[in-house]
């Protein structure tokens, strides 16, 4: 079952994911969009679209 494909992007999805929910928890700690997303492994457009998606979400 774990050498399917459907599990294999599955548990990928679920890392991507979990790398996103970082995102917040490292900028409040001080790191930068930079270091975020190298401590991550993310591009700096997706940890700053991300970021960009967390401010908006609590100016509602």
């Amino acid at each position: 079952m774990k050498q399917t494909r459907v599990y294999q992007e599955a548990k990928q999805e679920g890392a991507r994911q979990e790398k996103f929910r970082m995102i917040p928890l490292l900028l409040r700690l001080g790191l930068s969009i930079e270091q975020t997303a190298k401590e991550l492994d993310l591009s700096v457009e997706e940890v700053l679209l991300e970021s960009q998606k967390l401010s908006q979400s609590q100016d509602s």
